[in-house]
């Protein structure tokens, strides 16, 4: 078989990453967008954004949204993230468990992840309350602003941690910067005593709640959390804590983590 020249390997590379670059920019964007729009806001040629939206469109990656040219993600990327939470299993498990969560603490339940060097929220069940907490799904939030992020960068080093998180994101929603040693410390305790909370530094009235879920070699994969109002999440704490620690422990079991002891003084804590 011929061997491929290393610049076509390093062209087709270059074509693959700014294909990613356009699906996420309309994730981002949650909307239809003329290709042009989006070579503007990827910072790529106009011509090669035409000719990998058009590509994309032949495998109904994206399709056309109304007459006017405008692109957006396609059916096809549907039936792939169908196919995707079918076989991945903290997907498919999370969802009876959030529903559990949600029930029992009539708040907002959600299980987040890190995507790339920030914080997402993959699944939510919203609260029973009349009134009600939610967030956008997929939405990238910078991780020094979320409880759950000082639990999935825990397995890092503190130089990594300082490495993996943009300088610009300690700087927290109300202007104020948060100093990193400052973050570092908060994500060793966490670690040390297995949760996280406090109240958010996104929005004001609420208190978060965020509990590690494991695979099985002992990483912080992802983390079930509840976002409730700040006087009721401060009231409730010990019981919301309780709730949220059994469920990442049933679910981190089923991932294949078996360490019943790492974290059992915690799970006794949040029973107090």
């Amino acid at each position: 078989m011929d061997q491929v020249p290393d610049d076509m390997i390093s062209k087709r590379a270059r074509g693959l990453d700014r294909a990613f670059a356009i699906l996420n920019f309309l994730r981002l964007k949650r909307q239809p967008m003329r290709p042009n729009e989006i070579a503007s806001g990827i910072g790529a040629p106009r011509s090669s954004v035409y000719e990998l939206v058009n590509l994309l469109m032949r495998q109904g990656i994206l399709e056309y949204r109304g007459d006017d040219g405008r692109v957006f993600l396609g059916r096809k990327l549907y039936f792939l993230g169908v196919a995707y939470s079918e076989q991945f299993d903290l997907m498919r498990e999370c969802d009876k468990l959030l529903t559990h969560i949600a029930e029992e603490t009539r708040e907002t339940a959600q299980m987040c992840l890190l995507e790339g060097n920030k914080y997402t929220v993959a699944q939510m069940k919203e609260g029973l309350r009349p009134f009600r907490i939610s967030s956008n799904v997929g939405d990238p939030v910078a991780i020094p602003w979320t409880a759950s992020g000082r639990l999935l960068v825990a397995h890092m080093s503190d130089q990594e941690i300082l490495d993996f998180i943009p300088k610009e994101d300690f700087q927290l929603p109300n202007g104020q910067w948060l100093d990193p040693a400052v973050f570092i410390s908060e994500v060793r305790e966490a670690a040390r005593v297995g949760y996280y909370t406090f109240n958010s530094a996104v929005e004001t009235f609420t208190h978060c709640f965020a509990v590690p879920v494991y695979q099985a070699d002992s990483v912080c994969i992802a983390t079930l959390c509840l976002v409730a109002p700040r006087e009721d999440g401060l009231k409730n704490h010990a019981s919301y804590l309780k709730t949220l620690l059994d469920a990442a422990a049933d679910l981190s079991s089923r991932l294949g983590h078996t360490d019943e002891d790492e974290h059992g003084g915690l799970r006794a804590a949040g029973r107090r």
